[in-house]
């Protein structure tokens, strides 16, 4: 495969879930500011997306919701990662199935028409256009694509994004994980936690593991460990692992991306939620997310993109 497919291959994957992740992202913003005593979550959510830095010191909620879904400046906004994904997939339009492309290209002027009044008056309708166009895209890859090197460079995108919006998710709400005695228990304790599974999908996974027991430990444990739930830091890396392994017994190499993601799965293996609390969650969390970013680099320096 030419290295150019393969990084438009791998970016459009990265762009796609970031939309996703994003659109998540801004809905749990959205449930946490309408808690009595909520602060700062709009900011929160800024810098779970990693782009806090680029907003103005004081900055209304409008502002970076505006920023967050329609700034054409900011790459991760949902607007610019779609278009940046749709970009990526015109430049390999071969290399992509028609169910794909339509799922990618379907009703994406109507985003960018868009302005920022109607997009908060609506905010939800736009939240779910933006999941419902990143569920349709991975729904047409996994039914139609060729499981070849193609679809492999797609999942390491994907699963290279998932990870680090996991982490940073974690990270960010690292005060909701270790919370004040004086509102654990309690009702916005509850949607605090509720909130933090939401934006990924895990509440009704979370309660068949324990039974809707809502914990700091529980829920870090959950989001960080678990090998069954598919948006899990431990279950990216797994996927990562997996994929990986495939493209060198098809290459018949093996390169520095192949160590350092072996080495991470390694890490969760021999960890448990017990031993991260008392060596410093957030600590993991840090060195978790420039691990992913380094392997993003060497998966890049390894196939030539």
């Amino acid at each position: 495969m030419l290295s150019r497919t393969a990084q438009n291959l791998f970016w459009m994957g990265r762009y796609i879930e970031r939309a996703d992740a994003t659109a998540r992202l801004i809905e749990m913003g959205r449930r946490m500011a309408m808690l009595p005593g909520a602060n700062e979550e709009w900011r929160s959510v800024a810098l779970a997306c990693g782009c806090a830095e680029a907003l103005p010191e004081v900055a209304t909620d409008s502002e970076i919701i505006s920023y967050l879904l329609l700034d054409r400046e900011n790459r991760s906004s949902i607007q610019s990662c779609i278009a940046q994904a749709r970009a990526n997939a015109k430049a390999i339009r071969t290399a992509l199935t028609a169910d794909m492309w339509e799922a990618l290209n379907d009703h994406w002027r109507l985003l960018e028409a868009l302005d920022a009044d109607e997009a908060i008056s609506d905010l939800p309708v736009w939240l779910d256009w933006a999941k419902q166009r990143a569920a349709a895209f991975r729904g047409a890859a996994e039914t139609s694509l060729l499981r070849n090197e193609g679809y492999v460079f797609l999942r390491l995108g994907e699963y290279v994004e998932r990870a680090e919006m996991t982490l940073r998710l974690l990270d960010v709400k690292y005060y909701v994980l270790l919370p004040e005695t004086d509102v654990v228990g309690g009702g916005r304790d509850f949607h605090q936690w509720t909130s933090v599974l939401r934006a990924t999908s895990a509440v009704r996974a979370y309660h068949h593991v324990y039974r809707g027991d809502y914990t700091p430990w529980g829920i870090a444990e959950f989001l960080v460990l678990n090998t069954t739930f598919p948006r899990s830091a431990n279950f990216c890396y797994r996927a990562l692992e997996r994929h990986l392994d495939e493209l060198a017994k098809l290459y018949g190499e093996r390169h520095d991306c192949h160590e350092i993601v072996a080495d991470m799965v390694g890490r969760l293996e021999r960890c448990d939620i017990q031993t991260l609390f008392q060596t410093g969650l957030h600590e993991f969390i840090g060195d978790a997310i420039q691990v992913t970013n380094r392997l993003s680099a060497e998966i890049s320096r390894a196939y030539h993109f």
